[in-house]
């Protein structure tokens, strides 16, 4: 089995892609951009693709919202919800440092410690947290990155402060996508797209449909339609599998009420690893 992921090695979609593959046989393969990934797996030339949707601090990532919705007919089987730790780390357990480097978003989780440590040493943004850990490895000179303990350990560098994030409650959230869909097992939630009509009270009438088969919504988010001006639509996630009695008789009904609709799949729960 070829499983995709947001790479180079030492990423947390990496991360995420272990936890998901561990105790099967699979092959684990980067790509540079979640479209690449996505499109890739749409092609068949993969089987799974590992990619982010959310994250508890900067909220949805729109490109695999987006692609969900428009570009392709995939469907989720599994979420893996993987802790933001940060690391700043170094080839040489010293703390002579010349220059910071990471991800914009890594150096902004980490800004209170960055200025309180290292507040006159420059810093240098890259493309990911696992591309600053690789240049600071290769390098002769005095750096740092600031990337995850996975990173340290693809590129054999030594952690000298641990978990600088300066909020500890900061996660992502990844999906697992497949042609197929995922086999009903334990608790699960479901994942689905629509959009109403632009009247009023279009989208509360849509939820009302939830609350009369008392079905409890854990996420929404909205996303431009494209089609023109204020027009949107919504992802949401509900509790409850699309086999089960009750979701499967809101989801036609919802079906019927919305101009459009997309089931994106039920999978398992999962906890925060």
């Amino acid at each position: 089995m070829k499983v995709g992921y947001l790479g180079p090695r030492g990423t947390f979609s990496h991360q995420a892609a272990e936890i998901y593959a561990k105790g099967q046989v699979a092959e684990l393969i980067p790509y540079n951009t979640i479209t690449e990934l996505i499109l890739t797996l749409n092609a068949k030339d993969i089987d799974e693709a590992v990619v982010p949707i959310e994250n508890s601090i900067e909220g949805a990532v729109n490109t695999t919202l987006d692609m969900l919705a428009w570009d392709v007919d995939l469907y989720i089987i599994r979420e893996v919800i993987i802790p933001i730790e940060q690391n700043l780390m170094v080839r040489h357990k010293h703390k002579n440092i010349s220059r910071i480097i990471s991800h914009p978003q890594a150096i902004g989780q980490c800004r209170e410690f960055l200025k309180k440590h290292f507040p006159d040493i420059p810093i240098q943004y890259t493309y990911s947290t696992a591309q600053a850990a690789a240049q600071v490895a290769s390098s002769d000179e005095d750096w740092a990155a600031v990337a995850s303990r996975k990173a340290a350990e693809e590129y054999g560098l030594k952690i000298l402060y641990p978990s600088i994030q300066d909020n500890n409650t900061n996660v992502t959230r990844f999906i697992v996508l497949s042609h197929e869909f995922g086999e009903k097992a334990g608790k699960s939630k479901t994942s689905i797209i629509f959009s109403t009509e632009n009247k009023p009270g279009s989208l509360y009438r849509i939820l009302q449909i939830l609350n009369l088969w008392d079905i409890n919504m854990t996420r929404i988010e909205s996303r431009p339609a494209k089609d023109c001006l204020g027009r949107y639509i919504f992802f949401v996630d509900i509790e409850g599998h699309w086999q089960d009695a009750d979701v499967r008789d809101a989801l036609t009904m919802i079906k019927r009420k919305t101009s459009f609709f997309k089931m994106l799949g039920s999978y398992p729960v999962e906890q925060k690893e």
